[in-house]
């Protein structure tokens, strides 16, 4: 039987080092990658926006920042999410994705945490409106609420919509966190399980292609874009199909593309799956966040959280 606490520590571990190992990486082919370093196993220093080795970006840091208000707060408290995001957004990051910007300047300006998604989407045109920015930032939702699916999947979307309110992106978040909840659960089939969770209501053009994963995907045909359809599809086929949680890692950053992200998703999903203890010590070492990351998942899934939500 897998240790809860083991698994829970897994996914956020995961997390971070997929988004650590992608880092600097960010946006170069797979061919450019090739090129210059052969395979990436290991934490590199500097790379794309010159951080040292282990350095994160806005993917574990948002996570956090859902992780500490879930623990202060005790249940899913949208407003206090949102504030923490603005917080974090004001202490000027790199690399910041354009609707999450968007959309917290629009709560700076008024907007309420469950509407300013909407009016970013609303302006948006089809194909800059539906990117990774919320998928990547979920899985600790799906640690505190593995247990009670229907509140899980109703903070999955709420959490989304702060800043990413298309149906594709708020559903993936449930998708995704089903499917790592799941995990932690010892369910037998736990992405088969997240998706008939949507079957009925969730947009074709997420389901569809992440059905595919199951049928073993043609594994060239995958796309590691920041459109949220192909990072999910890339990083949940890297997780499920991998031998260990360091080999999706490994396998999604070294496609090229959007590597922190997809890294940090096949990640969480490949850490659920194995576990933290099989994340090599190498990477750990020089993880940013490591300890806080370990004390934040034994306090998800030890804390009872509150069904009820702000």
């Amino acid at each position: 039987m897998k240790d809860t606490i083991d698994a829970a520590t897994g996914v956020l571990l995961g997390l971070a080092c997929g988004d650590a190992v992608g880092r600097p990486v960010e946006f170069a082919t797979h061919e450019e990658i090739t090129r210059k370093y052969g395979v990436v196993t290991d934490m590199l220093a500097h790379g794309v926006h010159d951080k040292p080795a282990g350095a994160v970006t806005d993917d574990t840091e948002l996570a956090l920042c859902i992780a500490r208000s879930l623990v202060e707060k005790r249940r899913f408290d949208g407003e206090d999410i949102a504030e923490r995001f603005v917080e974090w957004y004001d202490s000027d990051p790199f690399g910041i994705g354009s609707m999450t910007a968007d959309a917290l300047s629009e709560y700076k300006r008024g907007a309420t945490w469950d509407e300013a998604g909407k009016e970013v989407w609303e302006r948006r045109n089809e194909g800059e409106n539906a990117g990774n920015g919320s998928v990547m930032r979920c899985a600790p939702l799906a640690l505190a609420f593995a247990d009670t699916p229907e509140t899980l999947a109703t903070v999955s979307r709420q959490s989304s919509a702060i800043t990413h309110y298309d149906p594709r992106c708020t559903y993936g978040c449930i998708i995704l966190n089903h499917t790592i909840a799941g995990y932690l659960r010892n369910d037998p089939a736990p992405l088969e399980n997240a998706l008939s969770l949507v079957e009925r209501d969730g947009p074709a053009e997420l389901v569809e292609p992440l059905s595919l994963v199951l049928n073993q995907t043609d594994e060239l045909s995958l796309s590691p874009t920041g459109y949220v359809v192909d990072t999910l599809q890339t990083a949940l086929y890297d997780a499920i199909t991998a031998e260990s949680a360091e080999d999706a890692i490994v396998t999604a950053v070294n496609r090229g593309g959007d590597t922190d992200t997809i890294g940090a998703i096949a990640g969480a999903v490949a850490g659920a799956r194995f576990g933290a203890g099989t994340l090599p010590n190498r990477w750990l070492e020089s993880l940013q966040y490591r300890d806080e990351l370990e004390q934040l998942a034994k306090a998800l899934v030890t804390t009872e959280m509150k069904t009820e939500t702000r």
